[in-house]
């Protein structure tokens, strides 16, 4: 298949590992970012810099958004010089980033009006799975438009799922950072009744990555015993992502979330907002 020309708006931790992995695999990188010189380091590598989100459309094939949030992925999607304003019917356009509903929604519909073709694949698998091409894609949209890419995202990704009607990658999103903050969270309460039993920290957390285990549990007892450098995603973020999940669930009776996002208001209200995600545990318990 032939290299696809590649579009990326917004160059963080996800977006940067992405420009990275499609360059390294002989595809033409289009990036923007709001941060220039993001942007100018990645020009030194082979990327192309485009002076606005419209320009990057206007150069790619398949373009992928990966903003941190709604008011930044409105601003490039459909602000003056946005991703829409440059898109045509050729294009496929992609919203990586972790959204609400009801923006994603929104943004569904515009493109349909405007007869563009859109899926929402959001990510997961953190900075190292950003840097190593081994991120799991949570997609939704028409099953035929994403069997004609699956080659161009495989060089980005450890596997590829598929949740039905586009809008349901978002809500899949959503669903699984709440579930996995839930488990942080429960990770710390277990070690904290381990504690109060003068049993062995260790032993029990080596015990909890076997029994449950899972690449959270791993993440939870790693990030107990010392701070993770660099940070992979931050107590900000997954406090927006359970923000907006809350307002997904709103009509559904989920205590566990509500708890869940407490527990993260308050490690943003005592100033550790650019912390790591998995140290919340230790950063509640010293409080």
């Amino acid at each position: 298949m032939q290299n696809k020309k590649i579009g990326i708006v917004g160059l963080g931790i996800m977006g940067s590992g992405m420009a990275d992995n499609f360059l390294k695999n002989g595809h033409e990188v289009y990036v923007w970012n709001r941060t220039t010189q993001v942007a100018k380091d990645f020009e030194e590598k082979g990327v192309v810099v485009c002076s606005s989100p419209a320009q990057v459309a206007q150069q790619a094939d398949l373009v992928f958004e990966v903003t941190a949030n709604d008011e930044s992925s409105r601003e490039v999607w459909m602000g003056k010089d946005g991703i829409l304003s440059g898109a045509t019917s050729e294009n496929i356009l992609i919203a990586s980033a972790t959204l609400s509903i009801s923006w994603i929604d929104e943004l569904i519909n515009q493109c349909q009006q405007d007869s563009l073709t859109f899926l929402d694949i959001p990510l997961t698998g953190g900075r190292v799975g950003a840097e190593t091409g081994n991120l799991f894609l949570l997609c939704g949209g028409d099953e035929k438009v994403l069997e004609i890419i699956k080659p161009t995202l495989e060089v980005i990704s450890a596997k590829i799922f598929h949740f039905g009607p586009v809008g349901h990658g978002m809500r899949y999103k959503l669903i699984l950072n709440y579930i996995q903050a839930a488990h942080m969270i429960s990770f710390g309460q277990a070690m904290k009744i381990a504690k109060s039993s003068g049993m062995d920290l260790e032993k029990v957390s080596e015990g909890l990555v076997d029994r449950p285990g899972g690449v959270i549990t791993q993440i939870a007892k790693d990030a107990y015993f010392a701070d993770p450098v660099p940070v992979t995603f931050s107590v900000e973020w997954i406090t927006k992502d359970l923000t907006y999940a809350k307002k997904f669930a709103k009509d559904v009776d989920a205590k566990m979330l509500d708890i869940v996002l407490e527990n993260y208001q308050k490690a943003m209200k005592e100033g550790f907002s650019d912390q790591d995600w998995a140290a919340v545990n230790k950063i509640l318990e010293d409080k």
